[in-house]
């Protein structure tokens, strides 16, 4: 499973600025790049739904040549919600009632579809009369069209084009020029593994469309293809080690499975499920431990020892 919260937070967290002023330029016109600070993690606990919340990125930030603070808080969506724009506000409060300064909110959604448009605004009325409308701006990726960012000079937007609107045509297409933006904006190695790897999350090809992928690479200039290819090489060694580390695991956990049926007989389907999800090395020590067991006992000990 993707962790798609956790993808996009490490990407607008590590790339705030360059968020901000390639999806709302006139704060990026008005704010002092440098005053930019992360707040501490916020905890909000939903009454009506029964949950906490921890809220994903809680900037303050200050006006130029003004004393002014206002704070930006974003939050990530990646499946559209029913009643989202009721908890949008109550983020809101929470955070004004804190903090009492200005709040710019922002929402971006991630989901495929369905494709209609998300709410950017809850509202409260009675009868005729508008008790509270409060807004908020709305990124929605399946809404944008990647053509559309392909010549801004911003690592954001090499990364989301993954996400926008495209053909099924066209997917090699935009990874590929993904890619090409990528390279030529003079970032450091970390920074290109983020974003090189968001990418390939979010655009994985097929056999068909990889070696569409590679034709449309084999046309472009020398120098920038070699680059692309760093890159891609880059992913195909590390899909290497990861094979390699599955398929020992995989040895390690089959000659381990043996050994504890022959000696303390058929494992439960549970107890088999928590030793499949342990690592290589709680697999070795497994291995050496088992010597002392007589029964489930002292496997089941072990695990709660590990605990």
């Amino acid at each position: 499973m993707i962790d798609h919260d956790r993808l996009f937070k490490e990407l607008i967290s590590n790339f705030f600025p360059e968020f901000i002023e390639l999806f709302f330029p006139e704060i990026g016109a008005e704010w002092e790049r440098d005053s930019i600070q992360f707040l501490p993690l916020e905890v909000i606990t939903d009454v009506t739904e029964g949950e906490k919340k921890i809220l994903d990125i809680v900037v303050k930030a200050s006006l130029k040549n003004q004393d002014t603070l206002f704070i930006i808080h974003i939050e990530h969506q990646s499946y559209s919600q029913t009643g989202f724009n009721r908890r949008m506000f109550t983020y809101f409060a929470r955070l004004h009632e804190k903090y009492a300064l200005p709040i710019y909110p922002i929402v971006i959604y991630s989901h495929d579809s369905p494709k209609t448009l998300e709410p950017n605004s809850y509202r409260l009325e009675l009868g005729k009369k508008i008790i509270l409308e409060f807004n908020y701006d709305v990124i929605q990726l399946n809404q944008l069209h990647w053509q559309d960012f392909v010549n801004q000079r911003n690592p954001v937007a090499s990364a989301l084009m993954a996400k926008m609107q495209m053909s099924p045509t066209e997917r090699p297409q935009v990874k590929l020029t993904s890619l090409q933006l990528l390279t030529s904006l003079g970032l450091n190695p970390a920074q290109i593994q983020l974003i090189s790897g968001f990418i390939d999350t979010y655009l994985e090809l097929n056999s068909q469309e990889e070696v569409v992928f590679q034709e449309q690479l084999a046309t472009i200039e020398p120098k920038e293809q070699e680059k692309v290819m760093q890159i891609v090489t880059s992913w195909m060694r590390k899909g290497l080690e990861q094979g390699l580390e599955q398929g020992e695991k995989q040895g390690e956990l089959k000659l381990l499975m043996r050994q504890l049926n022959r000696r303390l007989g058929e494992i439960s389907p549970q107890m088999k499920g928590r030793i499949e999800n342990l690592s290589i090395h709680e697999l070795e020590n497994l291995g050496e431990a088992l010597l002392d067991f007589s029964s489930v006992a002292d496997l089941e000990a072990w695990f709660e020892n590990l605990s």
